[in-house]
């Protein structure tokens, strides 16, 4: 174990002990999350007069890790290395895996945290390099809500035990061991699991936070009037798994809080902006799935909202007759989530306490951050602001300049002035969903198709350029292509293009963009209504490598030149 690890206390049978917010289970590494909740915890207490708002109570919800010791246990006792040795499907490891027994001197403590714990907790995987600078795993393994609903204390640790156990499958799946390989990293590596509790109140069969965000001190799409130094904020109602998803959220700077994500309409707001959410099911039991990660999840929707009396502080109101929007809804007409009472009214002191959360941990990690948090609104106390993650952001300062006469050169086969990251490569791969075969309904199967092209390039070692239409990496199929970092973990370059029927917002979606900016991937977006932006005349000349239904790889002759300039935004892909 680190120092630090050695300063958290052994879990003492107490879940929700004041002295002990922070415990530990086993006496091996607690991971990078967890170091990282660590350092929230020290932010909160060294910063808490400066932090302190009217109202408002910060706090790194109660959590105790179970360390690597346990993981390695349960492995050995298991025999489980020769399973996962043979790198066998996904099924096969989470039967495995689920059949297998956790080692008893730590069922103890388990077991006392189920039974004092009736909330729901989140079990969130904490590997040895998750949330490293510059190696993020951020996304790649398994986090499983339970929903601390069972009267009884057996069923509250069946659920928990079943959790761990799916946490540790995670590190052996198939796209786990894929994003390994990508890194140059054989060996998978040991894995500690953070029990925390969940941030939220319960509405009859849900259970769901407020308000949930992801903010990050340095913006990759700054909007308006706003400096990349002034940073990012999303913001979702219900839990935080619609943002690191790529799901539909909120944006605006903490500076400009007032600024929305830019639409054509007012209508065409109505139909961009969250219109579901997530929430722990605490209502009739599900159907036992132990191994599914949305288990004890549910989806609902806002009128499911209104009527539990949370859209007070996220919704406007659409009036027809004038064609805008009325923050609040304290009228009849089709709700949207823009947050217009918090943003605008001022009727919760979110955004200066995030201003001064982001300043505070940005002070003490020496780099910008990504800080996750849920905000819960307990009626009659104060609001509550639990700390759910903090992590560095990886921020290139290199000096690279690209030119407006670049953007127009007949050289360029992309041109964008809305480019995130900052820097150069070259590389002579291509692979690109093409335009013509292009339908949102077949995103899916777009994903997959880019894996099989993926896996080759990576074990090859040769970077490409990845081109395709809507958020990379969203959740939601319509909004893009779903895919999960491990499947396009070769691409150096990626450009978010736009067509008629795929006309999205750019990403944000957490995990993803970490990883982009920790890895230092170029990310271009390419609007339809950009003129050229895409040379797709020149793609198409080139020497196919290989092909599928919807996606090409071409390589070109001569190395192509990809430069971004992160302080004008613009980016261009120059060929010879």
């Amino acid at each position: 174990m680190s120092t630090a690890d050695q300063r958290v206390p052994a879990f003492a049978r107490r879940f929700f002990d004041p002295a002990r917010r922070l415990s530990r289970i086993g006496s091996g590494a607690l991971g990078g999350k967890a170091r990282g909740l660590i350092t929230a915890a020290r932010v909160l207490e060294e910063q808490r007069a400066p932090l302190e708002t009217a109202g408002l109570a910060f706090d790194v919800p109660a959590l105790a890790v179970v360390t690597t010791e346990v993981f390695e246990s349960f492995l050995e006792r298991n025999g489980l290395r020769a399973v996962v040795a043979e790198e066998p499907s996904d099924e096969v490891i989470k039967v495995a895996f689920r059949e297998a027994t956790l080692p008893a001197e730590w069922l103890g403590d388990l077991r006392s945290l189920a039974k004092d714990a009736r909330v729901p907790l989140a079990c969130r995987s904490s590997s040895a390099l998750e949330d490293a600078l510059g190696r993020p795993f951020a996304g790649v393994y398994g986090t499983k809500m339970i929903p601390g609903n069972q009267p009884d204390a057996d069923g509250r640790f069946r659920a928990l035990i079943d959790a761990v156990k799916f946490v540790f499958a995670s590190t052996f799946l198939q796209g786990a061991r894929a994003y390994r390989r990508a890194l140059g990293q054989s060996e998978a590596e040991a894995m500690a699991v953070v029990v925390q509790e969940v941030v939220g109140r319960r509405h009859d069969g849900r259970f769901y936070p407020d308000l949930s965000g992801v903010a990050r001190s340095f913006s990759f799409y700054p909007v308006g009037p706003a400096r990349p130094e002034d940073g990012v904020v999303d913001l979702a109602l219900g839990l935080g798994k619609t943002i690191v998803d790529g799901g539909l959220c909120w944006s605006f700077s903490p500076a400009h809080p007032r600024v929305g994500p830019p639409v054509g309409s007012v209508r065409e707001r109505l139909r961009t902006t969250q219109s579901e959410f997530w929430a722990v099911n605490v209502g009739p039991p599900p159907a036992y799935d132990p191994m599914a990660e949305t288990e004890y999840l549910t989806r609902a929707c806002l009128a499911e909202a209104e009527a539990d009396g949370t859209l007070r502080y996220a919704a406007s109101t659409y009036d027809a007759d004038s064609d805008r929007l009325v923050p609040g809804t304290g009228r009849p007409g089709p709700r949207v989530l823009d947050f217009a009472p918090v943003l605008l009214w001022n009727e919760l002191p979110l955004v200066g306490a995030v201003r001064g959360l982001m300043a505070a941990c940005e002070k003490t990690l020496g780099a910008p951050v990504e800080i996750e948090f849920a905000f819960s609104l307990p009626p009659g106390e104060l609001f509550r602001l639990g700390v759910l993650q903090v992590r560095p952001l990886l921020v290139s300062h290199d000096a690279v300049l690209v030119e407006d006469a670049e953007l127009s050169a007949p050289q360029a086969v992309v041109a964008s002035v809305a480019a995130l990251g900052n820097g150069s490569c070259e590389l002579h791969d291509v692979v690109y969903v093409e335009p013509a075969a292009f339908e949102a309904r077949l995103t899916p199967a777009i994903a997959a198709e880019i894996e099989r092209l993926n896996r080759p390039l990576v074990e090859a070692g040769r970077p490409y350029l990845l081109i395709g239409f809507g958020r990379w990496g969203s959740s939601d199929p319509w909004l893009g292509i779903p895919v999960r970092w491990d499947q396009i973990a070769g691409a150096r370059a990626i450009v978010e293009a736009t067509l008629p029927q795929m006309n999205t917002e750019p990403s944000q979606g957490s995990h993803f963009f970490h990883n982009l900016s920790s890895f230092s991937v170029l990310y271009f977006t390419v609007s339809q209504a950009a003129g050229r932006g895409i040379d797709w005349g020149w793609l198409e000349e080139q020497q196919t490598v290989a092909r599928t239904d919807h996606v090409r790889h071409v390589r070109a002759r001569a190395p192509l030149r990809v430069k971004a300039d992160g302080r004008s935004r613009r980016g261009v892909v120059l060929r010879a």
